[in-house]
């Protein structure tokens, strides 16, 4: 069976994972991780991709964005995976695939999923026994929504405005919700989605989604079997 195109659509946020091939290590030291981010700030702007979360993690990353049109995000994906391969590649005296395939998305209903996504995103350190708390991590977006120091690369988006009317406020929310974590199940929805690549959201969001893009968005009705990728 032919796989299905990534789904791209503009004005909704967009949940971005992509991993190192063979789920090697892809960011060594802080100069990796600061040469990743000031691609991802040069090419975010550049194709008018709005970046709400991130975290780069030794052997893969997460985005959370909005992108401003069909092309903005696959362009930015192209451009930042293309050139951070070419300068790690030269930098570590390696050739060869850097990163395992196309990078893997999904399309998230804001009302529900993009905070918790954003808590996902930025909890993937503690999750994975790095740091005891999200803003200890020095290269994820946790510090900025914490009001601990400013990133260029972050835009707010309305839910995230919408946790308080005072940035104090809007932190201090943020900040238990970390602290509070997510379920387990919210979390499988979160990585699963952006894995399989299928919209998540409620019926009548995807319904609305549907009607946007003759792509199929969400998975078809059990019957053959098919397989999909966990996130470990």
């Amino acid at each position: 069976m032919a796989r299905l195109p990534r789904l791209t659509l503009p004005q909704h946020p967009h949940h971005v994972i992509q991993r190192g091939n063979n789920r090697q290590v892809v960011f060594t030291d802080a100069e990796d991780f600061e040469k990743f981010l000031a691609l991802l700030a040069e090419h975010s702007v550049k194709n008018q991709v709005q970046v709400h979360a991130y975290v780069a993690m030794p052997n893969h990353f997460h985005l959370l964005v909005t992108p401003a049109s069909e092309e903005g995000l696959p362009k930015m994906m192209q451009s930042v995976g293309r050139a951070y391969a070419q300068y790690f590649n030269k930098r570590h005296q390696r050739t060869g695939t850097l990163w395992e395939g196309r990078y893997r998305a999904t399309v998230l209903e804001a009302q529900t999923y993009l905070l918790p996504c954003m808590a996902f995103i930025d909890s993937n350190p503690v999750r994975s026994g790095m740091v005891a708390q999200a803003a200890d991590y020095p290269w994820s977006s946790a510090a900025h929504w914490l009001g601990l120091r400013h990133d260029r690369i972050l835009s707010p988006h309305a839910a995230y405005w919408a946790l308080g009317n005072t940035p104090f406020a809007r932190e201090a929310a943020y900040a238990s919700m970390l602290q509070e974590g997510q379920s387990q199940q919210v979390e499988r929805l979160l990585a699963d989605a952006a894995l399989s690549g299928w919209a998540l959201g409620s019926p009548e969001f995807v319904q609305g989604l549907q009607q946007q893009t003759p792509r199929r968005i969400i998975k078809s009705k059990p019957g053959r079997p098919r397989k999909t990728p966990v996130e470990n």
